[in-house]
């Protein structure tokens, strides 16, 4: 079975040395845009025009990414989508333009060509609405408007022709936060359409509900681990194969599963002055909380994976999991892990 390492969201040139200019010339075709609902409000004569600007920009840059994507070796064709490509789709003010039949059309016809071009060139994709989409929260309106959130993702999935079963090529994924925790994400799921109940997974937070928490969802729907999360969480290096593992892979039904993976920054780390060590060990957070780190700075992601023992941990576990690289760096931490695995498989 196909193993694959992907990234998130955004693609980056390898060549970063480059002047800033060159750099947003060269990386911007594949990068989606955004405008902000204060700009669009205080420019109301132009807005529309903007709007469409920038979502014409966004479907073309998806198409671009996946196309870049689609050429890479088989092992990397996975990346996560940005979710602002229809800029304030969910804003109040805004949603009269997503309405509007001839923007509907395009939308329609231009994500189904994103679809079909990941299926085309086997580019395994995604959404990660972001953390204000709380579906577990005890304040109703914030579920009501977690709900709308998810259905925009679901709906640029849908026009891509995803959803139509369990977990059929775009997942869409939101941490298990808000007070009700499992419990709460199973009261919102009957308010979901087909589509988006079919794409759902749920991740293990790296503060509030961990990975024992949403294996109480793991009938109801497809589980995401993060063994980052878990580490700092629950303050082990979780092992391929611990009880919990097989039954995230169980959860998903038989499709192959999706992980995270990412490491701690440099600065976070910095305070346990592991001087030589910093990147050479599989550091217990114990040791590093009780040497001056803080749990809540370490799980900020590093740009690129600079520890080969904590990555070969990582890859171990791609025999059953494709692994969603979460660095700053993007593809090239993404093509950093790949290039361990290849000399890892080519010396074994």
């Amino acid at each position: 079975m196909l193993k694959r390492i992907g990234f998130c969201c955004q693609w980056f040139h390898h060549d970063q040395t480059l002047k800033k200019k060159q750099l947003e010339e060269l990386q911007r075709p594949y990068n989606t845009r955004s405008t902000t609902v204060r700009w669009l409000n205080e420019h109301k004569s132009e807005a529309e025009d903007k709007l469409q600007f920038v979502f014409h920009h966004n479907i073309e840059a998806i198409k671009k990414l996946i196309t870049k994507v689609g050429d890479l070796p088989a092992e990397r064709r996975m990346c996560r989508l940005s979710s602002p490509i229809l800029p304030v789709a969910t804003e109040a003010t805004w949603k009269y333009y997503w309405s509007k039949p001839d923007v509907i059309d395009y939308c329609e016809k231009h994500f189904a060509i994103c679809g079909e071009m990941a299926r085309d060139k086997d580019v395994k994709i995604s959404f990660h609405p972001g953390q204000f989409t709380v579906l577990a929260s005890e304040t109703p309106d914030i579920v009501d408007r977690s709900i709308e959130e998810f259905e925009y993702h679901a709906s640029m999935a849908r026009m891509m022709g995803f959803g139509k079963t369990f977990q059929d090529g775009c997942k869409i994924n939101v941490h298990i936060s808000g007070r009700q925790g499992p419990e709460g994400i199973r009261k919102a799921l009957p308010r979901l359409t087909p589509e988006a109940r079919n794409l759902i997974t749920i991740e293990n937070d790296e503060m509030g509900w961990g990975l024992d928490a949403s294996l109480d969802l793991e009938k109801d729907l497809a589980l995401v681990m993060d063994i980052h999360h878990h580490w700092i969480r629950d303050e082990e290096y979780i092992e391929p194969t611990d009880d919990r593992v097989k039954r995230v892979v169980d959860s998903w039904r038989g499709v192959r599963p999706t992980m995270h993976y990412s490491y701690s920054r440099d600065e976070h780390l910095a305070p346990a002055q592991l001087g030589d060590d910093t990147h050479t060990e599989m550091h217990n957070i114990k040791d590093l909380l009780e040497r001056g780190c803080k749990k809540q700075k370490l799980r900020a992601h590093s740009d690129f994976l600079p520890n080969a023992k904590v990555n070969d941990w990582a890859l171990s576990f791609l025999e059953d999991f494709d692994i969603q690289v979460e660095a700053k760096a993007k593809n090239l931490a993404s093509e950093q892990l790949y290039d361990q695995y290849c000399h890892m498989i080519s010396t074994s």
